[in-house]
């Protein structure tokens, strides 16, 4: 048996290694792989296809070992990677560099082994060579990190070469694992205790250790009202010290018990939808779910203020309670922030974010727990597209027009709302694109029939959009030969409303007081010494700035 498995590199194609008889019954399509490439290098691959085509050219390699007993992603995600790739221009093991978190693509880290048969007398070696030598033998073996730390220097490949050219030791190269679950240490009542006459008779005949006396009571009261009581809680609640709990642990009345816990906290599991759609409103959700019926892609073109969410929220309703997945995609990771208050008002423990602020640990647990089927709702930026989602039925792209949905560097470089688009259709799940102002291709292929189109263009409370009035200042500047950057309009309406003591927001499309500052004498232009891009000048703060970096 042979597998096609997928590296996080940029290589031209995927590569073929043997599957050994003993990994035959553990090897499956989208579980990690521990294989070598190159002399020495390994890495943890993903298995795209297994199949019993030996290759003409070359004598595969064996896989080394299997890193999962069950897929890390599906069918629909290696088939996602294999269209991105094609569609982009670039190869799958980049866009899975890009899908999967760090922790996912382990890679293999050096590691420098004592020679025993070496011996212990260092008088040949050099200063250096001794140092790395001694903690050799001390630790048997180091990691180049821990080199760099014996040598205070990041400049050790000279000083390992020459060891191993001197047989000091070797060097083997092992998958470097990264995520670690998070722990937290629970006390527990010793279950002699939970007999009321036990513990009453503990109490009572209690005569020494008042402060321990002080603990137990403290956690006896938190048992009650928390259910669970985590150490570092009891100890800052009770003002108590760790060797008062240890006594109390000594005594074997309380026990301590390590479990891994989330990194991020979750609400209850419950759906709760308290409010109800207006007429409009419930117009525009019945059109929505009439052109699911007959399309998979439907475009919400609704104004500003519209109530746009609320429908969104109907929608995931309705999904959950088929028992479906929903992905909210939004354009920028500041707008999840609003917009999750909401959805877990509404949606409880069963939603979560994902985006790229989150530490890879965090990842790794929201991965798993979409993976797992846990999570309903999933709200977060282009890179959600890659999660394992197992029963895709929704996705809500907001603001589809916005350019942040598109990543330039590095590759693979997509736009996530068209990735949403051909990842539903894995699932024959459905997509609903949102937008006041819905992009041009959004927009040609609802108004010719490609995608469903519904229009909600009343805000909600019957409130009215603002008039909106251009004013050509070339003209009036012209006219009046002003050099005042407010145009006459402008002022007048400015002093309309502080005559009714309101404010006023005036909003200028560039930062800064001026984009560059050019000496007059030579011409020169201050420019930022790490992009080359002119520094723009605040005259507020009196500072050069540059807006890149």
């Amino acid at each position: 048996m042979f597998a096609e498995i997928i590296i996080p590199l940029a290589l031209p194609k995927n590569y073929t290694w043997l599957v050994p008889d003993h990994l035959k019954e553990q090897v499956n399509v989208g579980c990690r792989v521990e294989v070598n490439l190159g002399k020495n290098k390994k890495y943890a691959g993903i298995i795209k296809e297994l199949h019993k085509k030996k290759p003409e050219f070359f004598e595969p390699k064996e896989i080394l070992n299997v890193l999962d007993v069950e897929p890390v992603v599906y069918e629909q995600q290696l088939q996602l990677w294999e269209w991105m790739a094609s569609y982009y221009m670039c190869s799958e093991g980049e866009v899975m560099a890009a899908a999967l978190p760090s922790h996912f693509k382990l890679s293999s880290e050096t590691i420098l082994i004592f020679n025993d048969e070496y011996g212990e007398d260092f008088s040949a070696l050099d200063h250096d060579e001794y140092l790395v030598a001694e903690a050799l033998l001390l630790k048997k073996e180091l990691k180049l990190t821990e080199v760099q730390q014996v040598l205070d220097s990041s400049h050790v490949y000279p000083v390992i070469n020459r060891l191993i050219q001197k047989k000091v030791c070797f060097v083997w190269e092992a998958l470097k694992q990264t995520y670690s679950p998070k722990k937290e240490t629970y006390v527990l009542l010793n279950p002699e205790y939970n007999n009321e006459e036990r513990l009453s008779d503990l109490l009572n005949n209690w005569t020494k250790a008042p402060k321990q006396m002080e603990l137990l009571l403290s956690y006896l009261h938190l048992i009650k009202t928390e259910g669970e009581v985590i150490k570092s809680g009891l100890l800052k609640k009770s003002n108590a010290s760790e060797a008062q709990l240890k006594g109390l642990v000594d005594k074997k009345i309380l026990w301590l018990e390590k479990r891994n816990v989330d990194r991020i906290q979750y609400l209850p599991k419950d759906v709760k939808i308290d409010f109800e759609l207006t007429t409009l409103q419930q117009e525009a959700f019945e059109k929505v779910q009439q052109s699911f019926a007959e399309k998979p892609v439907c475009l919400l073109h609704g104004v500003t203020s519209s109530g746009k969410t609320h429908i969104y929220i109907k929608l995931i309703e309705e999904f959950i309670r088929k028992g479906k997945q929903v992905l909210y995609m939004l354009p920028e990771i500041a707008l999840t922030s609003q917009i999750i208050r909401r959805l877990q008002k509404h949606f409880g423990g069963y939603t979560g974010i994902y985006h790229s602020k989150f530490s890879q640990n965090e990842r790794v647990e929201i991965w798993n727990k979409v993976k797992n089927g846990e999570l309903k709702v999933i709200l977060g930026a282009r890179s959600s597209i890659f999660l394992p989602y197992h029963d895709l039925g929704l996705i809500i792209c907001d603001e589809e027009y916005d350019t942040s949905f598109k990543q330039q560097d590095p590759a693979p470089r997509y736009n996530g709302r068209d990735a949403a688009v051909y990842f539903a259709s894995l699932f024959k799940a459905h997509v609903l694109l949102g937008s006041a102002t819905p992009s041009l291709e959004s927009y040609h292929n609802a108004t010719t029939g490609k995608y469903g189109l519904v229009e909600l263009l009343q805000r909600y409370g019957d409130l009215h959009l603002p008039p909106i009035e251009i004013v050509d200042t070339k003209k009036i500047v012209q006219k009046d030969k002003s050099k005042v950057m407010l145009s006459p309009p402008l002022i007048e309406e400015i002093n309309k409303v502080l005559e009714r003591n309101k404010q006023v927001i005036l909003f200028q499309n560039r930062r800064g007081y001026t984009p560059y500052q050019v000496c007059n004498v030579c011409g020169w232009i201050p420019q930022c010494k790490y992009c080359d891009v002119s520094l723009t000048y605040h005259k507020f703060s009196n500072k050069l700035i540059c807006h890149y970096c």
